[in-house]
């Protein structure tokens, strides 16, 4: 089950899910382009990658699409550790809205994992805005698609 809170505090967003899959794996699933085109988003997106260089350093840019339209996101890899992964995430339509995302894999033992993502924005309002995006859906589907993939030995 995946937990998507808001911190009362500070404008972050913070979502946690346990996989039957090791930290290698979800961070394989991270930033491997084409698995991470194959489950990101809701079911009703289609991912198409236009630019990744998953290191710390790289970049990356991809295409959400449905019935015609496009969403745009792009960010930077800051960091990529075998325990977590520091990035910044943009939305195209909203270019000055930059989300500083650090996830965490935290390995439970038996072959599962906790993947902790927070998610910082600059104020509020933004990260309430995020949160009535349909954001929560898109995580839901997405993580759920993931796990299919570890099921079945895709990842």
């Amino acid at each position: 089950m995946t937990t998507v809170e808001a911190d009362p505090v500070v404008p972050i967003i913070r979502i946690s899910r346990d996989f039957q899959a090791t930290p290698g794996q979800l961070l394989r699933a991270h930033t491997d382009p084409e698995l991470f085109a194959r489950w990101i988003g809701p079911d009703s997106l289609r991912t198409r990658i236009e630019q990744w260089d998953a290191r710390t350093g790289g970049s990356y840019r991809y295409v959400s699409v449905r019935d015609g339209a496009e969403f745009a996101f792009h960010g930077c890899f800051h960091e990529i550790r075998p325990d977590r992964i520091v990035q910044t995430f943009t939305y195209a339509g909203s270019p000055d809205q930059v989300l500083l995302e650090t996830l965490r894999f935290d390995d439970l033992g038996g072959g599962r994992t906790r993947l902790r993502t927070q998610s910082l924005v600059e104020s509020f309002e933004v990260r309430d805005a995020w949160l009535k995006s349909g954001m929560e859906t898109g995580v839901d589907e997405g993580y759920a698609k993931l796990e299919r993939m570890l099921t079945d030995d895709t990842v």
